[in-house]
């Protein structure tokens, strides 16, 4: 008989509701959503009472409902980032296992301890970098174990947006290279492990007292470079990703769709959920053994956030590596504090 997971959610924000719920709601045979921690109770009734009718889930506004709760396999954390190392904390040191939204805590000291505490009572510690199942990730893999492009010389992923008046207030922690830079790194380290070296360019282009909204960072690799960009104020965005090899190049120019589904209500497990159109596909151009040039579309591979629940599942039951290992989040946490250091 299958084993199904009681999770516990410290959080019902937008987050809690669009990246995590909907994507666990289709997958009933391994979680079943038995409490759910908010600030304020009944905050958002028409959610609330869903999930009630539903999964005949349980709302608390005490944390401490959850933490003694034994039936409670998965703490999920999707708070507002300052609270994350405190929940996270209490969550283990009560013995429970933790997956945490991003960015995980603000410095690698933070991330280290909870990652030590972790493995001192054997507990499950993670974040949830659901980037690592974006469509266009995802397709830039298959293009790169294709070996299309030859030799790996270049990599941009661009993460940009048109906010002209969506100033953040506030500190280094607050702003997009925090808050967007956290996938950007997570997933050039997935893909490459840790850079020997890192360069930044980190800053506010519209409010010099406000969190920086601009960012290009340069991660370097033994024989090539791997650029992470974001901009709050680009009109026209650039190709979200672009790669050149020393036989091929390949451009992805639009992103993964499932947030646009998710923001006109169109939810995963639907016909077409997340699908690109042809036109939306990236193109591929590379020498070929036989010196030919070829131009080709590469579908894009389906994205699916999902699937982080499906590795925190084979974690926690059969026992299988974790999607992001402790050495991976270190790293990436190491790379993030050095860049507002």
């Amino acid at each position: 008989m299958t084993k199904v997971l009681n999770i516990a959610y410290v959080g019902f924000g937008k987050s809690t509701n669009r990246y995590h719920i909907p994507y666990v709601l289709t997958r009933p045979d391994q979680f079943h959503i038995a409490r759910v921690i908010v600030h304020h109770l009944g905050g958002r009734p028409l959610e609330e009472a869903a999930l009630k009718k539903a999964q005949g889930t349980i709302f608390s506004d005490d944390i401490t409902d959850a933490l003694a709760d034994p039936e409670i396999d998965l703490i999920d954390i999707v708070t507002p980032f300052a609270s994350h190392y405190s929940l996270a904390k209490a969550a283990l040191e009560a013995g429970k296992n933790v997956l945490c939204d991003k960015p995980l805590v603000a410095t690698g000291d933070e991330a280290r301890e909870l990652v030590d505490l972790a493995n001192e009572k054997h507990l499950f510690f993670m974040p949830f970098q659901n980037r690592r199942f974006d469509s266009d990730f995802l397709t830039v893999k298959k293009v790169l174990e294709g070996g299309y492009l030859g030799n790996l010389l270049d990599i941009t992923v661009n993460m940009d947006h048109y906010r002209p008046n969506d100033i953040t207030k506030g500190g280094p922690y607050d702003g997009a290279w925090y808050g967007h830079g956290v996938h950007l790194v997570d997933q050039m380290v997935s893909l490459f492990g840790a850079p020997q070296k890192v360069y930044y360019d980190i800053r506010s282009s519209r409010d010099a007292k406000a969190a920086d909204d601009y960012f290009l960072v340069n991660l370097l690799y033994e024989g090539f470079r791997a650029t992470i960009a974001a901009s709050e104020t680009s009109v026209i965005p650039h190709p979200k990703w672009i790669l050149y090899g020393d036989r091929g190049t390949f451009i992805k120019e639009t992103v993964d769709q499932q947030e646009n589904d998710l923001k006109l209500n169109i939810m995963p497990g639907s016909p077409g959920f997340g699908e690109d159109s042809p036109f939306e596909f990236g193109r591929l151009v590379y020498m070929n053994q036989n010196g030919d040039r070829i131009e080709k579309a590469i579908p894009t591979v389906v994205g699916d956030y999902a699937r982080v629940y499906d590795s925190v599942y084979e974690t926690l039951v059969n026992q299988a590596p974790k999607l992001v290992s402790d050495s991976e989040l270190l790293s990436v946490l190491e790379i993030l504090e050095a860049g507002i250091a």
